[in-house]
């Protein structure tokens, strides 16, 4: 029988999401506790691989296994043998037909950024701190600027293994809640390091150093030297995955937020 399933996980102490031989990680841990529980191997298929520090809400996988449990004995016997770090939410047998990647509809991630003269204690490694005030308007009118299908080159790691670089922004916004920025993103997929790498040239806009209307700039050069820093992983979240409505996968909370 197929199932699909959703996992949460700090990933702070990870490698990332994706198993390593020599680091630990996310789907390891994952790996290792359903298979306990079914008694025999158990390999995953995810939604879209994290990386290293990078945090998971929604995290939506499929495995396959002959084994007879119910919905509660996988849920609590997945959870008593993961790390505290990380949580299977839900489970649920699925179609045959379902692929927790391509049957993907969209993808949306969250990037939280402190902007405060004190670094965080308490948030250390759960979101990103800028020292400067940010003016989170103008991050989001250039942030505008990317909707749609675009040629995302210029903020692509240069390690990306993807064929192109044309993907399909579907929603973008920045906001502010007290000392908290928090930048939502939905598209059809994502590139290596595209959320981070949009992120860091946001700052730039957010800071003053450069207009609202270089984001354009940046889409036609389609050259990531021209483009701002990689934002740090920390702030980033894996928020959830939309499916077509006939999978009928449960939704998730909503994603993290700090306001005070």
């Amino acid at each position: 029988m197929k199932y699909a399933a959703c996992i949460e996980y700090d990933g702070t102490d990870y490698c990332g999401w994706q198993r390593l031989k020599d680091s630990p990680s996310v789907q390891e841990e994952v790996e290792k506790a359903l298979s306990s529980v079914a008694n025999h191997p158990i390999e995953l298929t995810c939604a879209g691989r994290t990386d290293s520090g990078v945090h998971g809400i929604g995290q939506v996988i499929h495995f396959e296994s002959d084994a007879v449990r119910d919905e509660k004995s996988w849920r609590m016997g997945c959870n008593t043998n993961l790390p505290y770090n990380i949580a299977l939410r839900w489970i649920q047998p699925i179609s045959d037909d379902f692929h927790a990647r391509f049957s993907a509809q969209s993808r949306r991630y969250r990037y939280i950024i402190l902007d405060h003269q004190i670094r965080p204690a308490i948030l250390h490694k759960k979101v990103c701190w800028y020292r400067d005030t940010l003016n989170e308007k103008y991050m989001h009118d250039a942030a505008q600027l990317l909707l749609g299908e675009n040629d995302f080159s210029s903020f692509r790691a240069a390690g990306c293994q993807a064929k192109h670089a044309m993907r399909e922004l579907q929603s973008i916004t920045v906001s502010r809640e007290g000392k908290f920025v928090y930048v939502d993103i939905v598209a059809n997929a994502f590139l290596h390091h595209m959320v981070r790498n949009i992120v860091g040239s946001l700052f730039e806009v957010g800071d003053g150093r450069r207009p609202i209307e270089w984001f354009s700039q940046l889409l036609e050069v389609k050259d990531r030297t021209q483009a701002g820093i990689t934002a740090p992983a920390c702030g980033l979240y894996f928020v959830s995955v939309e499916y077509p409505s006939e999978f009928t996968l449960p939704k998730v909370a909503e994603p993290p937020f700090f306001g005070f």
